[in-house]
């Protein structure tokens, strides 16, 4: 192999984060739009000119989930075992949300009655806000420790309950995501329309902004007293993936260590704050590309500033700490991780390059007038 395990268990952490955040910087706006429907548009043509702003992107912005759980399936096979099981109900709330959204845009266009497609719009909102919100209720749990842990034989039980999820500091979280994806929504908004919705998506993406930078300041300090988790035994960062061969102990404030540790990583949520202020003065100044791109650096920021946090944890247990996946212990072997990247730097530009080329092609604003009943 080119890399040793070391490096590609690095490597793959990294992708997993990369993944992530391309998931919520392009389907994320997508989920935006979709919450904000019923506040910024009106009339039904305001309302299929706001939907036929994501139309055209949403399905190919949704590859980025399918990439996101075949990456954590293939190369954190533990982790995919105890998340996707764990959070079962919570995964088929958003797999629901995320199947109604295309029912919603076929279907809300066959009928014209007003009942009808009223319907339909509620659905595309409920389609944006559950996943917005549970992602970040989900999040706010990974931080507190999920109740797992393992058996001799590596088998993983889940003891936990759905609505144990819906915690104070796990609900905090998910607004905190609910709102970064409204304001992600609106800057898109400011970009793709004009006219009435564009001016009501600018003033509820201010406030969604103003919303992120305090909920998000709230969480940091809230962050900074839960209990973190810190490993106080040596691992072998190329040895086997045993997630039981380790002792973790847990003390308040221990997500903050890395940040001691690398200063430079302060930088992570300067950006996810930056952005949010960024995208706040382009909605006041009515300059769509300046939002938006503030929007995306928000979102990229929050996200990896927990990641940053939390290495080389990856997913924590609060049942027993010595059984929380890392970076050096969850993982597939050392050939899955080499294949799965010879394949990923085959593949990956040429998935970046035709949605670069589709953005490129569908660009430019839409209109009311633009809109007909062919459309959705």
């Amino acid at each position: 192999m080119l890399f040793d395990y070391e490096v590609l268990r690095l490597i793959w952490w990294a992708l997993l984060g990369v993944l992530l955040v391309g998931f919520a910087v392009t389907d994320g706006f997508d989920m935006g739009t979709a919450a904000l429907l019923p506040a910024v548009a009106r009339t039904d043509g305001q309302r299929r000119q706001v939907i036929n702003t994501v139309g055209p992107v949403w399905e190919g912005n949704q590859v980025w989930f399918i990439l996101g759980g075949g990456a954590i399936f293939a190369a954190w096979p533990a982790l995919y075992a105890v998340s996707f099981s764990g959070f079962y109900l919570a995964m088929f709330l958003i797999l629901v949300a995320l199947i109604i959204r295309p029912v919603a845009f076929k279907f809300r266009s066959k009928r014209p009655e007003p009942a009808w497609r009223a319907r339909w719009d509620a659905a595309l909102c409920f389609s944006g806000v559950v996943p917005a919100l549970i992602f970040g209720v989900a999040v706010g749990n990974v931080l507190q420790g999920v109740p797992f842990h393992f058996d001799d034989t590596l088998r993983p039980f889940y003891t936990g309950s759905f609505f144990a999820l819906l915690n104070p500091f796990a609900l905090l979280c998910g607004l905190v995501s609910l709102a970064m994806l409204i304001l992600h929504g609106a800057t898109w908004l400011q970009i793709k329309a004009d006219g009435e919705p564009a001016e009501r998506a600018r003033r509820y993406g201010m406030i969604a902004a103003l919303v992120v930078i305090v909920l998000f300041a709230v969480g940091g300090v809230w962050v900074a007293q839960l209990d973190g988790y810190r490993i106080v035994t040596d691992l072998d960062p190329n040895g086997p993936s045993n997630p039981l061969r380790k002792e973790v102990v847990l003390e308040a404030g221990l997500w903050m260590n890395n940040f001691a540790k690398w200063p430079l990583l302060w930088l992570v949520p300067v950006v996810g704050f930056g952005g949010a202020v960024l995208a706040l003065l382009g909605l006041a100044t009515r300059v769509g590309t300046l939002s938006f791109l503030g929007s995306k650096l928000s979102v990229a920021g929050i996200i990896t500033t927990v990641g940053a946090a939390m290495f080389p944890i990856i997913l924590p247990s609060s049942t027993d700490p010595g059984h929380s996946l890392t970076v050096w212990d969850g993982s597939s072997s050392h050939y899955t991780l080499g294949i799965m990247l010879i394949a990923t730097v085959l593949l990956l530009p040429i998935v970046l390059l035709y949605t670069a080329w589709v953005y490129k092609v569908l660009w430019g604003k839409v209109s009311e007038r633009d809109v007909n009943e062919e459309m959705y």
